[in-house]
């Protein structure tokens, strides 16, 4: 016996199939958009010159087109290279009044790209004075860290996990636990796996490569917290959305988290709009947070671990809640579907 009713199986594989294009088109336009013109903008640098010349060479590297830097007068050189060293400034701009050779102050450890852009336009103001610069790294990249991309590629690989064993879970177990008690239970098989999945990605780039070494269990838990946030995000766009929820979540933490994150090319360096989303998502936050672990003592991390917790807090909340306010429902369904298809099998029996 066949159905009359037309099948609506058709349309939802339309609807899924145009959903997964716009992702598609999201995606080249968010990493092109980010990165097809990549330009410093606002670069804090500390300026250090004769008292009577200062003001006006401050002025005049903030006069540049399209304003690459911010100049900020310093007092001393030693308090400029305490500023670079703390990553209170991306550089430090010392004028030799003795001579005509400059000294810029940097820290690869807080961004190779932001380095060579800063670099540029301290080689063009000397140049354009008669003078030259001679660049001196105070926060060396580690011997393992090439160009700086380690931490970015952890993250990554972090976030990477975290929304795909929620998005597995939710295949296998569907997306909506039938209960906020079965909800709960996912949840705690979600942090196991976060803390052992930021173990692994601190093993591997200390212990097991010395890509970023010295600074083992902060990463671990910075790795343990990016993965669950990213995970407890995904379970609740599942529980609110079904399998459209995967999709919102690669939106969030591939379309526009990763372009953002500061990776490649760091936030100081993006258009208008990947700059400013850039520290709101996971993916800008930890990348930064890794960069300040290893080479900055962690100093101005505690906003980003707020950013990460509270993505994880919203994740727990909303999939409880939901959960718990469906729960009534799914106990008085599960008879009734039981007796309309023990109906159903009544009838072509007889």
């Amino acid at each position: 016996m066949t159905s009359d009713r037309p099948d609506g199986g058709a349309g939802r594989t339309v609807s899924l199939v145009i959903a997964v294009l716009l992702l598609q088109m999201g995606f080249i336009l968010s990493y092109i958009g980010a990165f097809h013109a990549v330009r410093p903008h606002q670069v804090p640098v500390a300026v250090v010159a004769p008292a009577q010349a200062v003001p006006r060479l401050a002025a005049g590297l903030n006069a540049i087109a399209g304003q690459p830097v911010q100049a900020v007068p310093v007092a001393s050189q030693a308090a400029a290279a305490a500023r670079v060293r703390h990553d209170q400034d991306a550089a430090a701009f010392i004028v030799n009044p003795a001579g005509t050779n400059d000294t810029l102050l940097v820290a690869s450890g807080g961004g190779a790209s932001v380095v060579t852009a800063v670099a540029q336009v301290a080689v063009q103001a000397d140049a354009a004075r008669h003078r030259t610069v001679t660049v001196r790294d105070l926060v060396p990249l580690q011997p393992g860290d090439g160009r700086g991309l380690t931490g970015f590629y952890l993250v990554i690989g972090w976030i990477v996990g975290g929304y795909l064993v929620a998005a597995l879970l939710g295949v296998a177990k569907g997306p909506r636990p039938a209960t906020a008690r079965l909800a709960v239970i996912r949840l705690l098989a979600i942090a196991a796996y976060a803390v052992a999945s930021g173990l692994g990605g601190a093993l591997i780039v200390d212990q097991g490569l010395g890509a970023l070494t010295g600074h083992f269990v902060a990463l671990w838990w910075l790795g343990t917290l990016l993965v669950f946030a990213a995970a407890t995000v995904t379970m609740a766009f599942q529980v609110l959305l079904g399998v459209l929820g995967i999709g919102l979540t690669v939106l969030i933490f591939v379309v526009l988290g990763n372009p953002s994150a500061g990776g490649a090319y760091q936030a100081d360096l993006l258009p208008p709009f990947w700059r400013a989303i850039s520290s709101a998502l996971p993916n800008g936050a930890g990348t930064d947070a890794v960069r300040r672990i290893v080479y900055f003592a962690g100093q101005g991390i505690t906003g980003h671990l707020a950013v990460i917790a509270a993505y994880a807090a919203a994740g727990i909340v909303l999939t409880v809640l939901v959960c718990a306010v469906r729960e009534p429902h799914g106990r008085h369904s599960a008879p009734a579907r039981g007796r309309r298809e023990a109906s159903v099998r009544h009838a072509r029996c007889a």
